[in-house]
């Protein structure tokens, strides 16, 4: 039954040529009932109607026109109606649904005057006027008669009406199904987006320890092959941290049921061993902490940890030799400080431009994201005296 009434919605004109052979099929029954036909232009008129009936959706404005042309002119012959001015209560209604507004204008008067002139017409034809008819009986039979017409308009205002709401729906719904698929798109670029930006500070840091520590094991292998082995092992456990943070990244783009073997992201409690990481690779570091330490949101905590990460990792690179690092946290009642700074002969003023301490912008710019995202305020610049400093303001909760 679903696929024959959409079979049917697809093909209006079988629906309406079934509807045109049956009122065809009522205007004849009604002339052999009167034995033949005492006008014959009824034949005329009936088959006009129908026929315009099969094409009034192909063609609204001119069918209607048409028919209510045709009624004006069976009204001005004196032609009696039949069971063919049934289509005329049809092109009402088609002016109402389907016409432009001069069309349904044009049915809607059609339809007010079908009564009076039917009115008029008997009349006229009539043999005799029978007494007692007067002028308000007749304006009730006339208003009685143009009533179907008037309801037929209506019901096709009502169907243009809910078309339009199901149209203006449908385009809605397109459109929010768009904006849907720009949002996924934005939000898979985001996500890649902090894939990189969480890889480069994992390889960029963790290489960095490596090399330094492959090149000071290949520096002592011959006099110190102790200080070798300890080297390599360093290297060892610091490839393997890379590899499990590696992992963890490449985990997003696996399905839901593998999110249990995700590793929790580092936070401000992992910084010690961090810095541990890079005593051991031959850059000392201050650590301090001041304020209330308390429990921070997973995206705060995730910021930290790669600020001074990447923070380190440019002090390795850009200190120069006997540089050492200080980092201090302090929690504040509304504010998250991070500071990073060094003593040594710092960044330059290119590298400062460019954003980044690799020439590709991921150093700064990606500092700058990732505190933007939680809201934050980046300061970095040369120290007076020497050196580089990274301050980091991290909005809070108020305390209460």
């Amino acid at each position: 039954m679903h696929r024959l009434n959409a079979w049917l919605r697809g093909h209006p004109m079988v629906v309406d040529g079934a509807w045109a052979s049956i009122v065809l099929l009522l205007s004849v029954l009604g002339a052999i009932n009167e034995a033949g036909w005492h006008q014959p232009a009824l034949l005329v008129i009936a088959v006009v109607i129908c026929g315009l009936m099969v094409v009034r959706r192909r063609w609204p404005n001119a069918t209607v026109a048409a028919a209510m042309t045709l009624g004006l002119a069976q009204v001005t012959a004196q032609i009696d109606p039949d069971a063919s001015s049934i289509g005329y209560l049809v092109f009402c209604y088609t002016g109402a649904a389907f016409g432009r507004p001069w069309t349904s204008r044009f049915a809607l008067t059609g339809g007010l005057l079908a009564g009076p002139l039917t009115v008029w017409l008997l009349r006229r034809t009539a043999d005799d006027h029978p007494p007692g008819h007067g002028f308000l009986q007749q304006a009730f039979v006339a208003a009685l008669l143009s009533s179907p017409f008037i309801l037929c308009w209506a019901w096709g205002r009502l169907t243009r009406v809910r078309r339009a709401y199901l149209t203006e729906l449908e385009d809605r719904a397109a459109r929010l199904e768009r904006e849907r698929d720009a949002q996924a798109k934005v939000a898979v670029a985001a996500e890649r987006a902090r894939i990189a930006r969480e890889l480069h500070d994992v390889v960029a840091h963790n290489v960095s320890v490596m090399i330094v520590q492959a090149d000071g094991a290949a520096y002592v292998m011959d006099n110190s092959p102790q200080q070798a082995k300890e080297a390599l092992a360093t290297i060892a456990s610091t490839g393997r941290q890379a590899l499990v943070e590696m992992r963890r990244l490449l985990g997003v783009l696996r399905t839901a049921d593998a999110a249990h073997e995700y590793v929790p992201q580092p936070g401000v409690e992992e910084l010690p061993d961090l810095l541990d990481q890079v005593r051991t690779a031959g850059l000392p570091v201050e650590f301090s902490t001041s304020g209330e330490a308390r429990e921070l949101p997973r995206g705060v905590e995730l910021t930290v940890y790669r600020i001074v990460q990447e923070a380190l990792t440019n002090v390795r690179k850009h200190g120069g030799p006997g540089v050492s690092a200080r980092v201090a946290v302090d929690f504040g009642d509304r504010d998250l400080n991070v500071l990073i700074e060094d003593d040594g002969r710092g960044s330059t003023d290119e590298q400062l431009t460019r954003g980044g301490t690799d020439g590709q912008g991921h150093g700064l710019i990606g500092m700058r994201e990732r505190i933007g995202m939680v809201s934050g305020s980046l300061d970095a610049g040369p120290r007076p005296g020497g050196g580089f400093r990274i301050r980091a303001v991290l909005p809070l909760k108020t305390a209460r």
